[in-house]
Order: structure tokens, then C-alpha cells, then sequence
């Protein structure tokens, strides 16, 4: 493709080193779309005929149907996926082929192709999101009255409704789906005809190549239309905060199906077992999607690391690009569709749950709030039920273990209703403000998801 400048072939070590067709294959179908979309500027730009023009999309299309049945003889030699799809074509029907890559550069072309790649992507990994919320508003609406504790610092803190909890990562992958739905406005920009950095002098109708590729905006600078990464640097951004979700998501589900918690059974099915201990049961979907979560934080930090020292416009750096990208695309919807998969079939242990709602001592707040409704300061009301927690502990008993007098010892505002503040579904009921666990509000809110989520 360049052989009018130099006089030797590129050597064999430096054709290994530098191809990228092992990895960027994948972008087959948007470069072909992409280069459909220039033949038709090329054609209305009177540069072809419209014979060549029908040549050169039934060529393209051939292309395409032979690499999805694994037909096409990619070559290494060719460099990467763009050469590759041009050289065969100019093979089969001679001159029109090479007229195609007319005003264009592979610069602008591989930008076209990615942003296609990502725009289509996103829109998949939003759809895989949304599976996952719509599997946790399932299960909590069939377990919409199991109360479990919640926790701070991993330790017993108040009761909440077990539906209020996965609702909070419903939440979360909402946000995830509005940072990926807002990077997607910045994918959507059409950069073909910026060139390799200042365009052409054969200039085509960018408008027409963007009507025809569906794209609501062109680029407006050549040299960062081909310089620029920013828009996968975002997408990688926003994969690693849904992965950090991810893992979150992973370690309560971990916790809540140990021994020591034992809230919940993941099935057979989304679990395995050990090689040498026969009784193991072990949550491998959590632990992986827990550790994968890695990976994507460090193909952000690869690709923002390529691109800090580079100058304007387009370096060989940046070939780069694809493979973290490839990798946290390719890793967070294996982990959206195995996770959403596994949440189908947890079933929670009820009587567990019930059993550790049992403790008296979650409902602390509760009491302190109590004093408080009978003109205690917070930070007075604070202090007595510490010292009445102290104490219990003291006793090993729990606050239902105390007498009136115990509590009215430390502070005459309490009576004999104290007790009613110690049961966890009335704790849950007092609850009403907007965002709090209480049956009515959790109700709402998963009726809330139904409907949006469909």
C-alpha cells in the first residue's frame, strides 16, 4: 500500500510486530458499513460510476457473508482488518476497488470504524444492564417482605428490607446507564474525511456519509477527529464503574451465601464445587466478577497511559486502542449476562434472615429516636443507649433483655412502649420518608422498576 516510496519489503520481524489483524477482525462488519457509505460519496461525487459503485458494495458485502462463515483468508502481511478488506476487493474487481480508499485515510477510517464498533456496543451493554436490574427487581419482588440487617463497617447496624437493598444496585446500574447513554452522544460523531490529519482536496459530502451512517453530528476538526480517543477512554471510564458495581454486588453476594451469613442458596447450576473437600459449594460467578473488575480498571489506565504523551495527530501509538477496549467490552457483558443468570436462581434462606433480624440491638437507632420524640437531645439520647448497649453486653443479653427499670435508670423519659420500638417490621413501618425502607416505599419503588424496565 505503500510501496511507491520504498524499495525493499517491510521486513517479516516488523510485519509481526506491528499487525493488528489478530485483534481488530472484529471490526469487519463497521468497516465494511463504513466503506459502503464512502462508495456512495464517491458516486455522488461523480469520482465513480454507478457500476463501480454497485461493484464495490456487492464486493464488500461478499466480504462480509465469507468472514462470517469463516471463509476469508486474512493475512498478516496486510496489516490489519481496514488493508485487508480493501486488498481482496481490489483483487476481485480490479480498479473500481482501488478507487475506494479516494479522500480518505486509514487514519479516519479506523476512527469511523471505532466509534460504529462502540456506538453498537454501548447500546448492547445498556440492554445487559438492564437484564441485570430487571433480575434483581424479580427477586426482590418475590421476597418483597424479608427483612434482613443492613450493615456499616460490616457490622450489624439497622434492619432493612432485603428488596430495599438490591433496589440500591438497581440504582447504581442506573447511573451506570445514564454515564454510558451520555457517552454515547459523544461516540456519535461522524470523523470520515478528515484524512490522515488535514483532510483532502477531494473533498466528499461528509453530510451524506453521515445521513448514511446514521450519525447526527460531524466532526469539526481533522486533526482531532483522528487524534481523538477521548470517547473510548470515556466508555472504558464508565465499563470500570459498572464493574466496580459489579463487585460490590459480587461481595454481598459472596457474604450473604457463606456459612457465617447463610441469607441466601445460589444454585447448582451458577456454582462449583472443590477437588479435594466434597461438601464445598463454592460462589465462583461472584469471586470472578469480583476479580475481573481488575482488568477493567487497568485497560482504562492502559489506554489513558498510551495517549498522555502523544502529540497531534494520529501515531502508531494509538493502534493500542483496540485491544483494551476489545477486552473490557468483551469482559463486562460476559460478567452483566452471568451475574443477572446467576441472580435468577437465588433463593433466600428466610428462617436466617429472620433469625438475625432477631437482634434487639439493631433497632438502637430506634430508641435513641424514641428519646428524642420525648424532648431528649440527639446527642443525650446517643449516649443512653450506648450506655444501655454497654451494658447488655456486660450481661451478654440483648435490649428486649432489660428490664423498664434498667432503661429508666439511665433516663426517666423512658416508659413501658420502649419495647414496641424493638421489633424490626414496626422499625421498618416508622420509616416513610422518601428513599427509606419501609414496606410501602419499597413497594412503590419496585413497582416503579417494573414499569420502566418492561
Amino acid at each position: 500500500m505503500w510501496k511507491g516510496r520504498f524499495k525493499t519489503d517491510t521486513a517479516d520481524l516488523l510485519k509481526k510486530y506491528s499487525e493488528s489483524i489478530s485483534f481488530d477482525w472484529r471490526l469487519y462488519g463497521h468497516d465494511i458499513v463504513g466503506s459502503i457509505a464512502q462508495s456512495r460519496a464517491l458516486l455522488e461525487a461523480k469520482l465513480i460510476t454507478a457500476e463501480e459503485q454497485k461493484q464495490i458494495e456487492e464486493g464488500l458485502l461478499q466480504i462480509r457473508n465469507e468472514i462470517e462463515r469463516g471463509e476469508f483468508p486474512f493475512e498478516v502481511a496486510l496489516e490489519d482488518i481496514h488493508m485487508n478488506i480493501e486488498a481482496a476487493l481490489t483483487q476481485r474487481i480490479g480498479d473500481a476497488g482501488a478507487k475506494l480508499h479516494t479522500a480518505r485515510s486509514r487514519n479516519d477510517q479506523v476512527a469511523l470504524d471505532l466509534r460504529l464498533y462502540l456506538r453498537a456496543e454501548t447500546d448492547l451493554i445498556i440492554g445487559l444492564i438492564r437484564g441485570l436490574q430487571r433480575a434483581l427487581v424479580a427477586l426482590g419482588e418475590r421476597n418483597q417482605a424479608v427483612i434482613i440487617p443492613g450493615y456499616t463497617h460490616l457490622q450489624r447496624a439497622q434492619p432493612v428490607l432485603f428488596a430495599h437493598h438490591l433496589l440500591a444496585y438497581v440504582e447504581m446500574f442506573q447511573r451506570d446507564v445514564d454515564r454510558l447513554s451520555d457517552a454515547r452522544k459523544r461516540i456519535n460523531v461522524m470523523p470520515l474525511g478528515s484524512g490522515a490529519m488535514a483532510g483532502s482536496t477531494i473533498n466528499l459530502n461528509r453530510e451524506l456519509i453521515a445521513q448514511l451512517l446514521d450519525f447526527p453530528a460531524i466532526t469539526q476538526n481533522s486533526m482531532d477527529a483522528v487524534g481523538d480517543r477521548d470517547f473510548a477512554c470515556e466508555i472504558l471510564a464508565d465499563i470500570a464503574i459498572a464493574g466496580m458495581h459489579l463487585s460490590r454486588l459480587s461481595e454481598d453476594v459472596i457474604l450473604w451465601a457463606s456459612s457465617e451469613f447463610k441469607f441466601i442458596t445460589i444454585s447448582d447450576a451458577f456454582t462449583t464445587g472443590s477437588s479435594l473437600m466434597p461438601q464445598k459449594k463454592n460462589p465462583d460467578v461472584a469471586e470472578l466478577t469480583r476479580g475481573k473488575t481488575g482488568r477493567l480498571y487497568g485497560n482504562l489506565f492502559s489506554l489513558l497511559t498510551t495517549l498522555k504523551g502523544l502529540p497531534m495527530t494520529y501515531n502508531r501509538d494509538m493502534q493500542e486502542d483496540k485491544e483494551p477496549v476489545f477486552d473490557s467490552i468483551d469482559t463486562i457483558k460476559a460478567a452483566l449476562e452471568v451475574v443477572a443468570a446467576m441472580f435468577g436462581g437465588i433463593e433466600l434462606e428466610r428462617a436466617n434472615c429472620a433469625e438475625a433480624v432477631e437482634d434487639a440491638n439493631l433497632m438502637a437507632t430506634d430508641l435513641a429516636d424514641y428519646l428524642v420524640n420525648k424532648g431528649v437531645p440527639f446527642r443525650k439520647a446517643h449516649e443512653v443507649i450506648g450506655k444501655l448497649v454497654a451494658l447488655c453486653a456486660e450481661r451478654n443479653i440483648g435490649l428486649r433483655g432489660l428490664l423498664l427499670t434498667d432503661y429508666q435508670a439511665l433516663s426517666p423519659r423512658f416508659e413501658a412502649d420502649l419495647f414496641e420500638r424493638l421489633d424490626a417490621v414496626k422499625s421498618l413501618d416508622a420509616r416513610t420518608n422518601i428513599g427509606t425502607p419501609s414496606p410501602k416505599n419499597v413497594g412503590l419503588q419496585l413497582k416503579k422498576w417494573q414499569e420502566l424496565l418492561g
